[in-house]
């Protein structure tokens, strides 16, 4: 269920989109911005506050200094707007990698002198970082990136050019062609990348492993490996790189309790030398990989990894060390290259079916693979900035929270959205008949049509208030989502449009009487009637329909309850009108 490949006309909307949060920046440095974003840092304060770029700025357009990575990135972009429209000059490239001479270089004057006429705030950060770069050993990563186009002759020649200050220097020269292959990364969630990893594979006294099997697929230009790591290896991957290694993996960690991660956390308790034989192993997706030897260990470097199955596996090692150190864990490597020139949507459906082929310990559903779709990724984001955590994937909602970060949020579900969009635009019945169905190919669309967290949080917070009615009352729980529907028909024209939708949302996250005490009573008078309705209409060939089957097993209840709602008496249609006028007027009033 991807979307489209992205076009120059998605990169500028993304940029237009930073602006409203930066209104202090132009377009150049709202590029520069995205790239740190989607690069660099997973922190866009962190980006933010790197952003140097004006006048006297020695062609350095960001200057992030990460101490914990021990690394100094230094960036110059240059945002056109053709996509290669324009070929990037030679001398503007190689003197920007010329900052790493001045970084590196011994002579103090020379560089005071280098920095006399430059702004002095950029002076001031160039002067930090090279204390970093000579004083405490940092690594230095300088970035030209651009859309426009960039010759490989030029490209080559300044990489040669930063890497003759030692392994601590490295030049990334990144085009318009693979500026947009981040950009999808970045709109599938799979930003910053892990630059590279090291796999190193198993050997020791007690364990005798002889070589790796390696494949090619020239075909497919796709290879792979083979080969088992030590569980404290294994564990180590999660440790260096974060939640970031499971970003195309379609759940998040289930936590310890499910059947499988209790059985992997008892195996290794009391037979930690039988994980192999027990565990199904690891998968690991990269753009490309490398065997290396060095002091007795074989080692696979992988750029750009991620775990695609195996996360159980993975968080479940890293939480006992000692025990996964007596462990080993069957690895395969896939290596699928990135072609710029080549069908990205080829890319995609090959991740997607590898995905999917290889995650069959835990059953996959529906609601799974929908999981890195773009709506999901961008809904998440967009929650995220009003204070919600939204789980796209499945996984313990305790571990969500711990991943999350500082910050308190309102947690919410993919499931809840899914449910309640489809509780108010379609047929009771289609909700009924189970919350994985509303994630299949006929009905995803129409239950994720777009990326604003009002469009489903109206919704949501108004079935919330209709299961308040129905608790404690059996026959009203099965009319639930009739309910829901016939209330969102008579309310949807009432809070129409952003600023209603809102104050509708916001009043029912603060818990406001004025607003939900006139709702609870108009869903009591609809819940009360849609027991008249079930009454009325459970015959059927002479028999009643116990009236769990009467809502699940008809369509169109919907349809004719709408119908029996305009014969009922005077008094219950008042009550009804009368609260849903005391709802707009609530929401006319509403004050943030």
């Amino acid at each position: 269920m991807r979307e489209a490949s992205p076009t120059t006309e998605d990169l500028k909307s993304a940029i237009q989109e930073l602006g409203e949060t930066f209104p202090r920046f132009d377009h150049d440095d709202l590029f520069v911005l995205w790239f740190l974003r989607a690069y660099v840092t997973e922190s866009l304060e962190r980006a933010a506050e790197a952003i140097v770029g004006g006048p006297r700025d020695k062609g350095v357009d960001a200057i992030l200094i990460d101490d914990a990575a021990r690394a100094v990135f230094l960036v110059q972009g240059k945002y056109r707007k053709a996509l290669e429209g324009k070929v990037e000059a030679r001398s503007d490239i190689v003197a920007f990698a010329e900052l790493a001479a001045r970084l590196y270089g011994e002579d103090d004057e020379e560089f005071r002198s280098y920095l006399a006429d430059t702004d002095a705030a950029v002076a001031e950060r160039l002067r930090t970082a090279r204390r970093k770069v000579q004083n405490d050993k940092y690594r230095t990563w300088l970035y030209f990136v651009t859309t426009g186009k960039v010759g490989s002759a030029v490209r080559n020649d300044v990489q040669q050019q930063v890497r003759r200050h030692g392994e601590r220097s490295r030049m990334e020269v990144i085009d318009g062609k693979r500026a947009m292959l981040l950009f999808r990364d970045y709109l599938d969630g799979v930003a910053p990348p892990i630059p590279t990893l090291d796999l190193e594979m198993e050997s020791g006294p007690e364990v005798q492993v002889n070589g790796v099997a390696q494949r090619y697929d020239r075909a497919a230009r796709v290879e792979s490996w083979v080969f088992s790591m030590r569980g404290d290896a294994v564990a180590k991957l999660y440790e260096t790189a974060g939640l970031r290694l499971f970003a195309r993996n379609i759940r998040g960690f289930m936590g310890t309790n499910t059947p499988v991660n209790h059985e992997m956390s008892a195996t290794l308790k009391k037979e930690p030398e039988r994980f192999f034989y027990y565990n199904n192993g690891i998968t690991i997706l990269c753009d490309h990989a490398e065997k290396k030897s060095s002091q007795g260990r074989d080692i696979l470097q992988v750029g750009n990894p991620q775990i695609i199955n195996g996360q159980q596996t993975t968080r479940t090692l890293a939480m006992s060390p000692q025990q996964a150190a007596k462990a080993s864990v069957l690895v395969k490597v896939i290596q699928v290259p990135r072609d710029p020139e080549g069908d990205a949507g080829a890319f995609e459906r090959l991740v997607s079916r590898i995905v999917q082929g290889t995650n069959w310990q835990n059953a996959i559903k529906a609601s799974d693979l929908v999981s890195n779709d773009r709506t999901q990724i961008e809904l998440e984001r967009a929650f995220r900035k009003i204070g919600y955590l939204y789980l796209r994937k499945r996984q313990s909602k305790d571990e969500a929270l711990k991943d999350s970060g500082r910050g308190q949020f309102r947690i919410i579900t993919k499931d809840e959205l899914a449910q309640a969009v489809a509780g108010c635009e379609l047929d009771p019945f289609i909700v009924r008949s189970g919350k994985e169905k509303l994630f299949t190919e006929d009905l995803y669309p129409s239950v994720f049509p777009n990326s604003d967290p009002n469009y489903y949080l109206v919704r949501y917070y108004l079935m919330r208030e209709v299961s308040k009615v129905a608790s404690g009352v059996p026959e009203r729980a099965y009319a639930k989502w009739l309910v829901l529907h016939f209330m969102w028909s008579r309310l949807s024209t009432v809070i129409r449009g952003n600023q209603k939708s809102r104050a509708f949302r916001v009043s029912c996250e603060k818990k406001s009487p004025p607003l939900l005490e006139p709702l609870k009573r108009a869903l009591e008078e609809v819940a009360v009637e849609a027991m008249k309705y079930y009454r009325a209409n459970r015959s059927e060939g002479g028999f009643p329909l116990d009236i769990s089957q009467f809502f699940k097993n008809r369509k169109g209840h919907h349809t004719a309850f709408s119908a029996h709602w305009e014969s009922v008496g005077a008094n219950r249609k008042q009550v009804f009108e009368k609260s849903l006028g005391k709802i707009q007027e609530a929401i006319a009033s509403f004050e943030d």
